[in-house]
């Protein structure tokens, strides 16, 4: 009895009150356990371009077109018309013209590394460029071998990135019968990239094999390096989407689906290219479309009715045993959808009175009758995306090899259109903010490319194994060791 007062009065009983014990605060261990996942910035880089049925040549130069000042993490580059859309081609698709644009675009990505189309990306830099945003003739003098005989299928392969791994879903359901797998791919893909060993995890779920990097050098103006992750073609339209490598190994749920709005409502000389895929925890969808032309009174009701068709047939396939946010099958069902091209609407006014407004400079009234921000506010279309503010002259038609619009000249009368702001980047979902939206000033098409850059949050697993670690911050308080230590007991030893 003695014995037992003598502890009591040794160890005295300690209270409870609202998740605190006296000398432990149970509260901050909650927290850090509670926060699983923590909010990044990523970049994205966003073109569009119509180049009218025209081929590239060797002189080139996208890295203007691609603003590699910004050094985003993720480009996405959508084209139309990269052939000419006659039946021909409608019906037999000539892979070269996208080839070439493939290969210019990983030069301009990955200058000054690239030597010839069977040149490994795997050493390729970042370059920087003038403010300027009006595409060059390239000085290199290696610039004409990527046009000996590109094949898109070899372009693709070289450039691209562990595809069967971007295939795969990593979600810890689906998971733990593939780890070993995944995680010697991942641990190949490292060597690849030249990323040096990735530590890995044991508690064997598939997003946790790979420790998460920290993020703030690659938003420095080092070494820049790219993957293709996917490219598509279908007829005229070309989608590629590139990341940095580093990115490489938390990119999964990788699909593509192609609608066609064309000849009978299937061909696809019209339609769209969309992209899915997962970049950590967050669900992505790039969608590059091209859709029905025409100014007449009623054509814009066409473009409607493609937007709408997209959206309820593109399907992408089934990755997950599960069903799971992260592979969604739907468009409108991914957390970030960015949506590119030629959307084609146009201005419901007269040519002579466009005109007028366009030599006064008087772009809000024009964008009062744009179609498409009519249909828009009506409800008709795109609903619940959005789209910044237009700061640039109408993008469309300009005369060959010029910077005035069809029309304005005699020999160019025949292709007279009305000024339209055909080539637009839209986006929906949360926790995207628009940081530019700008046209170059390239004459190579009737088009000006249009490029847009953003800032996507994107959510990311936190590192466990590193959370006790002396100075962590859980957003409540900063945890000491001390924390951990009950402060009446000092023989406790850590």
């Amino acid at each position: 009895m003695y014995t037992m007062m003598l502890i009591s009065y040794l160890l005295p009983e300690r209270k409870e009150t609202g998740g605190l014990i006296e000398g432990l605060n149970l509260s901050n261990f909650e927290c850090s356990m509670a926060s699983a996942t923590e909010i990044r910035d990523f970049r994205i880089f966003v073109a569009t371009w119509n180049v009218g049925g025209k081929t590239p040549n060797s002189d080139m130069n996208l890295e203007d077109f691609l603003l590699m000042e910004g050094s985003a993490d993720i480009y996405v580059c959508g084209f139309q018309e990269i052939v000419p859309l006659n039946a021909g081609n409608v019906l037999v698709e000539d892979n070269e013209p996208a080839a070439k644009w493939l290969a210019l675009i990983n030069q301009a990505l990955n200058k000054p590394h690239y030597n010839s189309i069977y040149a490994s990306p795997d050493t390729g830099q970042g370059s920087k460029h003038s403010n300027n945003n009006t595409l060059k003739e390239s000085k290199s003098p290696n610039s004409h071998h990527i046009f000996h005989k590109p094949a898109l299928k070899v372009l693709s392969k070289n450039f691209r990135a562990e595809s069967s791994l971007l295939k795969t879903c990593n979600c810890p359901i689906d998971s733990t019968h593939g780890d070993k797998r995944r995680q010697r791919k991942l641990r190949d893909l490292a060597s690849k990239l030249d990323l040096g060993p990735l530590p890995v995890r044991r508690d064997g779920t598939g997003d946790e094999l790979v420790e998460l990097f920290d993020m703030s050098p690659y938003f420095s103006t080092g070494q820049v390096d790219y993957r293709l992750i996917a490219s598509k073609q279908m007829v005229g339209i070309f989608l590629s989407v590139w990341a940095r490598k580093e990115l490489v190994p938390y990119i999964a749920h990788l699909r593509v689906s192609c609608v066609g709005r064309g000849i009978m409502g299937r061909l696809g000389n019209k339609g769209c290219i969309a992209v899915s895929m997962s970049l950590h925890q967050t669900s992505f969808c790039f969608v590059c479309s091209h859709l029905a032309s025409g100014e007449k009174e009623g054509d814009e009701l066409k473009r409607n009715a493609d937007v709408t068709e997209i959206l309820k047939s593109t399907q992408f396939p089934k990755i997950c045993r599960t069903p799971n946010p992260r592979a969604p099958e739907k468009i409108i069902e991914h957390d970030r959808v960015i949506w590119l091209g030629d959307l084609n609407y146009r201005v419901a006014l007269s040519y002579e009175k466009t005109r007028t407004l366009l030599k006064d400079n008087n772009w809000d009234t024009l964008l009062e009758k744009d179609q498409l921000n009519m249909e828009r506010d009506a409800g008709r279309v795109f609903n619940g995306f959005k789209e910044g503010r237009i700061l640039f002259a109408p993008t469309y038609k300009y005369s060959h090899n010029s910077d005035s619009y069809a029309g304005e000249t005699v020999k160019s009368k025949k292709k007279r259109r009305t000024p339209a702001w055909c080539d637009r980047i839209l986006w929906h979902g949360a926790g995207i903010e628009q940081l530019s939206y700008i046209r170059g000033e390239s004459r190579f098409s009737d088009h000006r490319p249009v490029s847009a850059f953003f800032s996507v949050d994107v959510e990311v697993k936190r590192n466990f194994n590193n959370k006790f670690r002396k100075g962590y911050s859980c957003g409540v308080k900063r945890l000491e060791y001390e924390d951990f230590i009950p402060k009446r007991h000092s023989f406790y030893e850590f």
